[in-house]
């Protein structure tokens, strides 16, 4: 155990020297827990430890960790090739998930380009609207619709979205294109329908129509924006408005993509189909990054009618096979699976085990949708210190902000979800300020 710990120390050592982590300062490092090794929904620390992860590395571990269909499924690629670029070049294993995709995902959406992470998706999604309404005769139509509390990634356009205000990209503001934001949603995704949510967004769009390309925003479940769930009726909505004035609808499903929020997509919540259709995150189960802009056949065809007839972006490492071939697998893995039924059940013992949080000091809120918990505090959490407390419980939750939040591997077993909540009770019971 000796030996294990001064490896450890020497680690983190090694790390505060030259690692910088997200969201995290060179100077003042929060804590930082060496993984050496994970299985299961169980990461292994250097120290010998072993954590339930409660987060399913940020959305994308559905099936936990060293699956054996996904290893066996690179491993094969990689007998074959890790990568080849995609211009001028194409490959089974991108051409076969495009065809699942499209299959899965809501009708019309028929055609898709592949990228590298969920910001860079979003970023083609944005350029997909601007050269659509430029190929249609509206070089004015370059600026985006979206809501409050929404979060859409870092890179500069995609940020450019994300909550002005409230989000975490305010110091960029000045240099950011200026997008339009109406309030966020009011009405829960449970709660009675107001038929005057909607109005600011329709007010915003008739006032700027010759101005937006498109309404971008993540349907039912924002996530890092503030972990809401809105009414399904709001994106029907915005549907219709989007119908009514000649803007596209892109779809954020990034984070809800492949079961998150109790079905395939979110879109399905509300009956509807986006023009565009962003994808990452769960498409290869946390295995490799790997990320998808979908869209309709209607808007693929304008952008190439128009000047200079080619879509306008290509990233080197667009549909690499590896990632493509796990990606695959993922999904079909995720079919064979009964998902339905294991995020139906995990809502279940979430709502259960995370509603007597609500009674504690300093809670403001706790929310359930699918496979996604949220206990809402009335402050911030210390960083320095509730991540250990939850290490020293035997799992791994990561807070931001305000919000104690879980969306665990789909495999996670009752009895581990129950050492998740009961530490998520335990720590805002003893750590949140009162």
């Amino acid at each position: 155990m000796a030996v294990a710990n001064s490896m450890n120390a020497d680690l983190i050592a090694r790390d505060r020297s030259v690692v910088w982590h997200p969201y995290a300062s060179m100077t003042a490092a929060a804590p930082v827990f060496p993984v050496v090794s994970a299985r299961g929904v169980r990461l292994c620390l250097a120290d010998g430890r072993e954590l339930i992860d409660g987060m399913a590395s940020w959305w994308c571990a559905i099936h936990g960790y060293n699956h054996s269909v996904l290893n066996t499924a690179m491993q094969r690629q990689l007998q074959d090739m890790a990568h080849v670029m995609f211009g001028g070049l194409t490959h089974e294993p991108a051409v076969a998930l495009a065809e699942e995709l499209v299959r899965l995902t809501p009708a019309g959406l028929e055609t898709v380009f592949f990228a590298d992470s969920g910001s860079v998706s979003i970023e083609v999604a944005m350029k997909m609207a601007i050269q659509y309404q430029a190929a249609r005769g509206r070089d004015g139509r370059q600026r985006f619709l979206t809501i409050r509390r929404g979060y859409h990634g870092d890179t500069f356009g995609a940020m450019s979205v994300c909550d002005p205000v409230t989000g975490m990209h305010t110091l960029f503001n000045q240099v950011l294109p200026q997008q339009l934001f109406a309030p966020a949603p009011a009405v829960a995704f449970d709660a009675d329908w107001d038929e005057t949510d909607t109005d600011e967004l329709e007010a915003l769009l008739e006032r700027h129509t010759d101005e937006v390309a498109a309404i971008i925003l993540e349907p039912v479940l924002q996530g890092a924006g503030g972990m809401r769930f809105y009414h399904p009726e709001y994106l029907r909505r915005a549907r219709e408005l989007c119908d009514r004035h000649g803007v596209l609808l892109i779809a954020d499903e990034i984070a809800t993509g492949f079961g998150r929020s109790g079905r395939l997509f979110a879109c399905e919540h509300a009956g509807i189909s986006p023009d565009i259709l962003c994808l990452g995150k769960a498409l290869t189960g946390g295995t490799m990054t790997l990320a998808a802009t979908l869209t309709t056949r209607a808007v693929a065809e304008a952008i190439c009618s128009g000047e200079p007839g080619v879509f306008m972006h290509g990233p080197t490492f667009m549909a690499n096979p590896l990632a493509c071939a796990v990606a695959l697998a993922s999904i079909k893995l995720l079919l064979s699976c009964n998902w339905k039924r294991r995020v139906a059940a995990l809502e279940a013992q979430m709502r259960r085990e995370l509603e007597p949080c609500r009674d504690l000091p300093g809670v403001n809120d706790v929310r359930v949708l699918g496979a996604v918990g949220v206990v809402e505090l009335v402050d911030p959490v210390d960083m320095n210190t509730v991540p250990q407390a939850f290490v020293d419980r035997g799992v791994w939750v990561r807070p931001f902000g305000r919000l104690v939040y879980i969306m665990p591997p789909y495999v996670i077993e009752p009895n581990d979800l129950s050492q998740v909540t009961r530490a998520i009770y335990e720590v805002v019971e003893l750590h949140v300020k009162q």
